[in-house]
């Protein structure tokens, strides 16, 4: 089961300087469309003497993936989607960069802007770096108190960690764990207990 994705591990902001031209990059972390365009219109207000402000962002999981790309102005194919390729080449996801320039008079023809608006994504993405995140599956389990030891040891052993316990009349408890592990915990936990836990998964 694939449930692992990449996303930035911190936001961040760089510069590189390209014949007087300035092309500031800056990745967000965004959870949404929506989020994404909203700090695209933070950037161009905040930097609204810019001459450009090209970007790409992509956001979703797997299959289920939403992405977009402008050259805002440049020339068609010289800014955005070297931007995009910059985070799709890290497989990235959940994230929106922003390349605002400063034009500096001199122009840099086709090639220097794919070079210039690639490298300053590929040193925002650098300095940002990558933080793995797995999709989680919520397990509510009821046992009884003799077999809590074994189920805590087992949990340990697979990764789940205990996020609600209720100790009255008998153990309640909430696990989460990757999911790619769940089914392994029910087995696990099905045969520690003889079939007699109520598993349910949330």
């Amino acid at each position: 089961m694939d449930d692992s994705y990449l996303t930035i591990a911190r936001e961040t902001k760089v510069e590189l300087k390209v014949k007087s031209s300035r092309f500031i990059g800056e990745v967000f972390s965004v959870a949404s469309v929506d989020q994404a365009n909203e700090q695209l219109t933070q950037i161009r207000k905040r930097e609204h003497a810019a001459t450009h402000h090209c970007y790409a962002y992509r956001v979703g999981l797997f299959d289920e993936t939403e992405f977009k790309y402008s050259d805002d102005g440049e020339p068609n194919g010289t800014a955005g989607r070297p931007i995009y390729d910059a985070i799709c080449g890290r497989d990235i996801t959940n994230a929106i960069l922003i390349v605002t320039r400063y034009f500096g008079g001199t122009k840099l023809g086709t090639g220097g802007l794919v070079r210039a608006y690639g490298d300053t994504a590929g040193m925002a993405l650098d300095q940002a770096g990558q933080k793995e995140n797995y999709l989680i599956a919520s397990i509510k389990v009821e046992i009884d108190f003799a077999q809590y030891d074994q189920l805590a040891r087992l949990c340990s052993r697979l990764e789940a960690k205990q996020t609600e316990s209720d100790f009255s009349d008998i153990v309640r408890l909430t696990l989460e764990i990757r999911k790619s592990r769940a089914e392994e915990l029910i087995g696990s936990i099905t045969e520690l207990t003889n079939g007699r836990a109520k598993i349910t998964e949330a």
